[in-house]
């Protein structure tokens, strides 16, 4: 296992990470722009009414993108599971590690 193949490996699962929660941080950002014009319009100050509903659709987005959501999580463990063995040195090869100092 190289350098380059631990960065490759991370920087896919940060990917994966961020397109796992996009759309629920969407969700959240537009519904409290939503919420926040509306409060400074009719001037109604009350922070539960922002955090009950923006809680009520990030459950709703999280509820509705669950099955592609864990589609991706499936793809990507099965792209890494797959990868180990390339990454196991053979019996023959130089260990990685000797123990020592």
């Amino acid at each position: 296992m190289d350098a380059q193949f631990a960065v490759d490996l991370f920087r896919g699962m940060i990917w994966t990470g961020l397109l796992l929660v996009l759309p629920i941080l969407i969700a959240g950002t537009v519904i409290g722009l939503l919420i926040g014009l509306f409060q400074a319009l009719t001037q109604i100050q009350e922070q539960t009414i922002a955090i009950v509903l923006k809680i009520i659709v990030m459950v709703l987005v999280v509820v509705y993108t669950m099955p592609k959501m864990t589609d991706i999580m499936i793809e990507r463990a099965t792209d890494v599971f797959h990868t180990i063995p390339g990454v196991i040195p053979s019996d023959d090869a130089e260990p990685l590690w000797t123990g020592g100092t």
